[in-house]
């Protein structure tokens, strides 16, 4: 899958967020909910922002820290395990989790 492909398949999943919008970054892309930046899309990959009370969840999937280099690397962004992407509901209420800080 492209990337751009890839990005209109995850916004399409994520419709339903409020004031959804991607805008070009690292490469990428960052995902916002109104302002509020909660996700990055890259390499065909998607993390999402975590907090404390959700970075178990994703530790528990092993789930790997946004480092596209050695010398940038977003420690509070998560990969989104492939469970939760196949999963369009669930995908969408861990978007509303990350979105919630």
């Amino acid at each position: 899958m492209s990337t751009d492909s890839f990005r209109d398949h995850i916004l399409d999943q994520l419709a339903n967020l409020d004031g959804l919008r991607s805008k070009r970054m690292f490469g990428g892309y960052g995902l916002y909910s109104g302002e509020l930046f909660f996700g990055i899309l890259y390499d065909g990959r998607l993390y999402f922002k975590t907090q404390p009370e959700t970075l178990p969840e994703y530790i528990r999937y092993h789930a790997a820290i946004f480092a596209p280099s050695e010398k940038q690397v977003l420690k509070n962004y998560r990969e989104v395990p492939i469970d939760i992407l196949e999963d369009s509901e669930r995908l969408l209420l861990w978007a509303r989790k990350a979105a919630r800080s």
